[in-house]
């Protein structure tokens, strides 16, 4: 009985590993010799604080992976906020009027090149690194963002990640949508 099982194991590990080399030959058929393709996503964690005297933080990064088969160029994103919301966004960056001494230390720098004022739109660029692989994936990490939890809030943060062969830009696949109640005088007393 146990020899039948272990049979019938080993023959579907096969026949799983027969079709996942099938798929893997026809998506490699489906390649596109010089398509420029990427795709932008945010990975995100969370910490919700509901006492009013106390912010809630998501702690995010933002990828581009070069899911095409020719190089890309040039590549900036842009990080929108919600206009007139009470999220407060950080993250490491320069801006282009910093020295070049300090741009090109260490491995992952991005330039901040739109107004510093701007609390709605970060447009930032990878410093130093002017081409995407086919496969390659490059990462701004570990942005920031704040906000009061005493006060109701509403949005979405949104992702562009645009290069020179797609100067229209590409939408993050998954945008960081917000809300949530803040606590009212009533709950107090309760």
């Amino acid at each position: 009985m146990i020899n039948r099982v272990e049979d019938k194991i080993q023959a579907l590990k096969e026949q799983t590993n027969e079709y996942v080399h099938e798929i893997k030959r026809l998506v490699e058929e489906l390649t596109i010799p010089n398509r420029v393709n990427l795709i932008s996503y945010f990975t995100s964690s969370f910490n919700i604080s509901y006492d009013p005297e106390q912010e809630s933080l998501c702690l995010g990064s933002y990828h581009i992976r070069n899911v095409g088969s020719t190089p890309i160029t040039n590549p900036y994103l842009c990080i929108t906020l919600p206009k007139d919301s009470p999220f407060y966004f950080s993250g490491r960056y320069v801006h282009e009027n910093f020295t070049p001494n300090f741009k090109t230390q260490g491995q992952s720098n991005w330039e901040r090149f739109n107004d510093k004022l701007s609390k709605e739109e970060y447009w930032l660029r990878p410093v130093g690194k002017s081409i995407i692989e086919p496969n390659e994936t490059i990462s701004f990490t570990n942005f920031q963002i704040k906000w009061a939890h005493n006060l109701s809030y509403s949005g979405t943060i949104m992702g562009f990640t645009y290069c020179d062969q797609l100067t229209d830009g590409v939408v993050v696949l998954n945008p960081i949508n917000l809300n949530g109640m803040g606590q009212t005088q009533e709950d107090d007393n309760e």
